[in-house]
């Protein structure tokens, strides 16, 4: 396993397995009939991985999506099980790194569309509603101000790009002529379902969910399945309402911290990232384990 300076994950090491898949923040090995998914605490904005990582990162993505594993248990999902103690053999002498950041999951077939609920206007969808009045090519009414609740949320789909590169926002006509109308209808209903419930649980908590994304599968049997992490701070906009006011972007729970600073300093959105200051590795990682505690306590 390697560590940086403040002992945050950067790259899990298993050479008793075949070399895994590195993601831009999960390190994926495959069992054989199951996968271990290994949460590190690498960052990634702008689809470029930081040098340096956030200390508790990968505990919080996983403990999070285990949560809302739990909190939609009538949803199947591609959990097998989070507890070192049932884990193969093999990785026993791993165990003290793998726990709390890692799951051993279902293999899918993997739908290959992240699927973006949004909730209020916000980011790049903010940007292309200023200039088009659409979001990811879908019209929307005329006066939305930035930041502001939508009338309803929406349903934009984009296309996972190569590590590296930009996801690539389409259309739901897009979506409808690449995998059919009925696949289009169901990952638009499972989106909008998971995160109209998510948000009024979130709600009560005093978080707002800006906008989040999700990925689904489908297992063995042909069953729809949640994939991958969910609702977390990686993958989500998290506001506390108490800070929310329409017109500017809100303080947030999430990675939008690193955003912002690396467009202060005029980062080209482009690799290679540079390295990310103590002060602002700190300030995201209490963020981070702040959406945890308000979400996921008791």
């Amino acid at each position: 396993m390697i560590y940086d300076k403040n002992h945050a994950l950067l790259k899990s090491e298993i050479p008793e397995l075949p070399p895994p898949s590195r993601g831009k923040v999960r390190d994926v090995y495959d069992l054989g009939d199951s996968l271990l998914f290994v949460a590190t605490d690498r960052i990634s904005a702008f689809d470029c991985i930081m040098p340096n990582g956030i200390p508790d990162k990968g505990r919080v993505l996983t403990q999070l999506s285990l949560f809302w594993f739990r909190f939609f248990k009538d949803m199947p999902n591609h959990l097998i099980t989070a507890d070192t103690a049932d884990y193969p053999s093999v990785l026993s002498p791993y165990a003290a790194d793998l726990d709390g950041r890692s799951m051993i999951v279902k293999k899918l077939k993997m739908i290959p569309v992240e699927c973006i609920a949004r909730g209020y206007l916000v980011g790049s969808g903010w940007k292309e509603y200023s200039q088009h009045g659409t979001v990811c090519g879908t019209p929307l009414r005329p006066g939305y101000r930035q930041a502001e609740k939508l009338d309803a949320p929406i349903f934009t789909p984009s296309v996972k790009a190569e590590l590296g590169e930009h996801d690539e926002n389409i259309s739901v006509a897009e979506l409808e002529s690449r995998s059919g109308k009925e696949l289009a209808d169901t990952l638009a209903e499972n989106t909008l379902a998971i995160y109209k419930a998510a948000a009024g649980y979130a709600a009560g908590r005093g978080i707002i969910i800006a906008d989040t994304k999700f990925e689904f599968g489908v297992d063995s049997k042909g069953t729809f399945t949640l994939a991958d992490e969910v609702l977390t701070p990686d993958s989500s906009r998290f506001w506390p309402a108490g800070k929310y006011a329409v017109g500017s972007n809100p303080p947030s729970l999430d990675k939008q911290f690193v955003r912002d600073w690396l467009d202060e300093i005029g980062f080209s959105h482009e690799p290679p990232a540079p390295e990310l200051p103590d002060e602002i590795v700190k300030k995201t990682s209490d963020r981070y384990l702040e959406a945890l505690r308000i979400l996921a306590s008791e």
